[in-house]
């Protein structure tokens, strides 16, 4: 796993991406949005959270024991919408930013997804696409909202589907397993002998 220092650059904190699948994650996914969306850009508490928080999957970045990154998506028909991104302030570097981006990335095409979505004002509309090879989704307008000083923009990236994508002929083990962790044998699978 790729270790960085987010101030000097040198290699001495341990990153990890995780699908949150604890009540403990999904707090430390919740403080990294208050930190950032709330104090530093104001969004109120009922905008930031909201009750898609109930029906998305939520990521959460890890330097070691420190949760430092976060992001959810939802689950569309035919596209997944990556929202929510968000990491603390002295974490905000480039390589952290693409290995959370990458691992959603995967996460997304191992469920047979082959599009993903996002919304971003326009300095980070500039990032999402330079970083992370997200374009403007033809034909849309940028969108406002209250308390906002600048519109939403939407960006749009095509994946290739894992080969190993999460399909109706997968194996029932594997649709019964944790979101996120389809390879490892649950603790109550009976194994034959």
């Amino acid at each position: 796993m790729e270790q960085v220092n987010p101030k000097a650059g040198q290699q001495d904190n341990l990153i990890r991406v995780e699908v949150v699948t604890t009540p403990e994650q999904l707090l430390h996914a919740q403080a990294i949005r208050a930190i950032c969306f709330m104090e530093e850009h104001g969004v109120s508490a009922r905008q930031t959270y909201d009750g898609n928080d109930y029906q998305a999957t939520h990521i959460i970045v890890y330097a070691g024991d420190e949760p430092i990154g976060t992001a959810r998506i939802r689950w569309f028909k035919d596209f997944a919408k990556m929202e929510r991104t968000s990491f603390r302030k002295a974490w905000r570097n480039p390589r952290i930013i693409k290995r959370g981006a990458e691992f959603i990335f995967e996460h997304i095409s191992r469920k047979g997804y082959d599009c993903v979505i996002t919304h971003a004002k326009p300095p980070y509309s500039v990032l999402w696409q330079r970083m992370l090879g997200f374009k403007p989704a033809p034909g849309k307008e940028p969108l406002l909202f209250e308390g906002h000083d600048e519109p939403y923009i939407e960006l749009v990236k095509e994946l290739t589907p894992s080969q190993n994508a999460i399909t109706p002929a997968s194996d029932v083990a594997t649709l019964f397993r944790v979101e996120g962790y389809w390879d490892a044998q649950s603790e109550f699978e009976m194994v034959e002998t």
